[in-house]
């Protein structure tokens, strides 16, 4: 998806970010030798911040998003979504989770970003190979037997992926709190390819 809309800085101009290279979690050593002169990944982390903020302008946005659109997807690191689907710093909200499951939590954020801030779109995106589905229930209960407490959230694992995506457009469609659930679009993004399939709605 390629979309073309004016920001909020300027009519009629887009807002420009900075691309930065970062390596994958595959490439990054664990544990103590990866420690990069004494620190550990997050100050890494800062360190990359400080160079960024060096360099950093003020686009000059609100927290609006330019298209107008919200897209809750899988936490999975191999998934870009910015560089998958076309976007730039400010177009869109972003909202993701193990799974990319439409939790309730999921419909508290989209409620905001639609009656405080604006979206009217939702695109929904689960991907091949997902974590989830090799998971059931019963992880909580193993947490339950290892902690002590049995956690109140759902696991939300799955078998089949498009039903799955199915059910999270079901979830944004019916939820009483969102204004607009017309243009609710689901979609699995192929970790090898790169290329999304769209899931038809049940």
């Amino acid at each position: 998806m390629v979309f073309f809309v004016p920001s909020h800085s300027a009519p009629g101009q887009r807002v420009t970010s900075t691309v930065m290279a970062m390596t994958t979690s595959a490439s990054v050593p664990t544990g103590p030798e990866a420690a990069i002169g004494g620190g550990t990944v997050t100050d890494r982390l800062v360190d990359a911040n400080a160079r960024y903020a060096a360099a950093f302008t003020d686009p000059g946005m609100d927290a609006r998003p330019v298209l107008r659109v919200a897209v809750v997807a899988c936490m999975d690191a191999r998934l870009d979504l910015h560089a998958a689907l076309g976007l730039e710093l400010g177009d869109c909200h972003t909202i993701r989770n193990a799974g990319g499951v439409v939790t309730d939590d999921v419909i508290r954020s989209l409620t905001i970003s639609q009656r405080k801030l604006g979206t009217r779109s939702i695109v929904l995106i689960h991907h091949t190979g997902c974590g989830l589905e090799s998971l059931t229930e019963d992880f909580r209960t193993e947490l339950e037997l290892e902690v002590g407490q049995r956690p109140a959230w759902a696991v939300e694992s799955f078998q089949d992926v498009d039903q799955d995506v199915r059910q999270s457009m079901q979830r944004v469609r019916t939820s009483p709190f969102l204004l607009h659930t017309d243009d609710v679009r689901g979609f699995v993004f192929d970790v090898k390819t790169g290329l999304l399939r769209e899931v038809a709605p049940a």
